[in-house]
């Protein structure tokens, strides 16, 4: 095989701008790992900024001359030409902001406006221009938002609906999301839940399937790598968009269904003699061991392990303060921190255990792999752990996870992160290899962004701030859908969509509206209040006497001690003044009925 490239092809580079000599039209442009790529702009490329879902193009070629300053990053699509050792001309050009320092994506209303236009895609897709009925609810939904004509209601994806809607009210106080969040809540209590008395305990469906006025149960799981079984993540992620709810709302009954759920999991999922939490139980005699279950048997992975805390119990934490939550979360973390690093063998974590935490790298699809976007999400959520409780080892395999995954995750030529990729490398291999493909999937991009805004936010750090601004760069451009609305699934290495299979879909087994609604969420969240110093309103509406002493807590996240305190309180579109600032609670007036709290959270200046 030839060693140089001998053919011509489109590709995208992302970089920071060394120079530009607008007489020869060069343009020099280096990665986030050093290397410098000359670039010519002879022909004439476009050029446009970054821009939001609901916003309209906006050309900037007219000024490409003066925005090439030294130092600004930017995104280039073009054409590689093989002659003269290669040279590449630019097509296409995407700047992040107006100015070489700007970068929309840290303006304070954007993740809200984005948060915004997603809710109203998915209520349109689901519910179009009539009531909010769940009865016509659908998994799967095309790409412009469209049916399928699959009949199924999976309660997984139905919670994620919940939980974007949910998420949506607490940024915008718009009550229509809220009204599809409680909905959504309802049918799931109604359709979904399983309570069995004698086990005193809750658990969920599937979900049903859909013909008509009449539905059948789907007890099992109909997913291939579940199927027949009940997995421990499809129980975690039922309670996902209740519980975001229940911040909102403080409606005691889905209080009482997770804590029924958790129930479940820690008498038929949990391993008193080795630790953690099984991965998948029986539907017969709901045994983690039993030889139905096949290579599910006793086995325990991230979902199992480490997904309660960011699906539903940090934010089961914030809506109660209750220390039986803290305990779980410390309890789960101290499990991550202790079971999961492998840094003799790989810098990737391992994600699948037998009973006894030896390492399963035989299971199913996984093998001997590495989910990029997993590790990511361990580093994100011991930050947030690390504010509830600090502990020397929650923050430094943080920061080692931080420090270890842009060389190995990501794509340090063209931005974003990759999927699946084997964990060790074989014989002279210099780069870890693709699993299946070099695709970018958008959650993904999600605990990227999250894991180094958080980072950034606590700890500091500049190359903590560069990953997270490359990151967000990466996702606002190219993942968000100005065509139809909402998000892609999947992406090219160069950021082009790719719309085939089950990867065209924006309503599949896979995807909701729950990561890119998180996305959003905690992107404003960290974005605004412990980076750059700006207030941020959320928004309420419960029962006073639903909550305990009539008293809601409103933090936003697991944040550090001291950063935020409460600047304001609206009632009912008044002001009120029953508030500790610092505990960040608001003691409810004592009336009947609900009430509508606006809040408004103010950074505390680091000394």
């Amino acid at each position: 095989m030839a060693d140089a490239v001998t053919f011509s092809f489109s590709d995208t580079i992302a970089g920071y701008v060394t120079r530009f000599d607008s007489g020869t039209r060069l343009l020099g442009l280096k990665t986030s790992d050093g290397r410098e790529f000359d670039i010519s702009l002879a022909t004439g490329p476009s050029a446009e900024l970054v821009r939001n879902l609901d916003e309209p193009y906006i050309d900037a070629s007219g000024h490409i001359d003066e925005m090439l300053s030294p130092g600004r990053f930017l995104f280039v699509h073009g054409v590689h030409y093989p002659e003269r050792g290669g040279s590449f001309d630019a097509k296409r050009l995407v700047f992040l902001g107006r100015g070489a320092e700007d970068y929309r994506f840290e303006e304070p209303s954007w993740w809200i406006k984005q948060i915004e236009s997603l809710a109203d895609f998915y209520k349109r897709a689901q519910f179009g221009d009539g009531p909010v009925d769940f009865t016509e609810y659908r998994t799967e939904i095309r790409l412009g938002g469209d049916k399928t004509a699959s009949h199924v209601q999976e309660t997984d994806t139905i919670s994620r609906l919940v939980y974007g809607m949910a998420s949506a009210y607490l940024l915008t106080g718009k009550d229509e999301y809220l009204e599809i969040a409680e909905r959504g809540t309802e049918y799931l209590r109604k359709h979904m839940r399983v309570v069995d008395s004698e086990e005193d305990v809750v658990f969920w469906y599937h979900g049903i399937s859909v013909d008509g006025d009449s539905e059948r149960k789907l007890f099992t799981s109909e997913f291939s790598d579940d199927y027949d079984a009940i997995p421990m993540y499809e129980q975690i992620y039922a309670l996902a968009g209740p519980i975001q709810t229940y911040r909102v709302t403080g409606d005691i009954r889905i209080k009482n269904d997770a804590d029924a759920t958790i129930r479940l999991f820690d008498k038929f999922f949990f391993d008193p003699e080795q630790g953690g939490y099984y991965s998948h139980i029986d539907p017969i005699l709901f045994s983690a061991d039993h030889e139905s279950l096949g290579e599910n048997a006793e086995r325990k992975n991230w979902n199992s392990v480490g997904d309660h805390a960011p699906a539903y119990l940090i934010n089961l934490y914030l809506a109660t303060g209750d220390q039986k939550y803290a305990d779980f979360l410390e309890y789960t973390f101290d499990t991550i921190a202790d079971k999961f690093p492998d840094y003799k063998n790989s810098p990737f974590v391992q994600e699948r255990f037998f009973r006894d935490w030896s390492h399963d790298t035989t299971h199913s699809w996984q093998q001997n792999r590495a989910v990029v976007g997993h590790n990511l999400k361990i580093a994100w959520n011991l930050m947030r752990m690390n504010s509830l409780k600090a502990k020397p080892e929650y923050e430094q395999l943080a920061k080692k996870i931080g420090e270890i995954m842009p060389a190995v995750g990501s794509d340090v030529q063209r931005g974003g992160w990759y999927d699946v990729v084997e964990r060790i490398k074989e014989g002279g291999q210099e780069a870890h290899r693709f699993a299946w493909h070099d695709r970018k999937a958008w959650w993904q991009q999600e605990q990227a962004i999250l894991a180094y805004l958080i980072l950034n936010g606590t700890v500091g750090g500049e190359a903590n701030l560069r990953e997270a601004r490359q990151a967000q760069a990466f996702y606002n451009t190219f993942f968000l859908d100005h065509d139809e609305g909402a998000v892609y699934f999947n992406v090219l290495a160069s950021g082009t969509p790719y719309l085939l299979g089950t990867e065209r879909l924006k309503g599949s087994h896979s995807m909701s509206m729950y990561h890119s609604a998180e996305l959003c969420y905690l992107s404003a969240v960290y974005n605004n209040l412990l980076i750059n110093g700006r207030e941020m309103d959320f928004h309420f509406q419960p029962a006073p006497t639903d909550l305990p002493d009539r008293v809601l807590r409103v933090s936003p996240d697991l944040l550090p001690a001291g950063s935020v305190r409460i600047a304001s309180v609206d009632i009912d579109e008044k002001p009120y003044t029953d508030f500790d600032a610092d505990a960040l609670t608001v003691r409810l007036p004592d009336v009947q009925g609900r009430v509508k709290v606006k809040v408004r959270l103010r950074p505390v200046a680091k000394k």
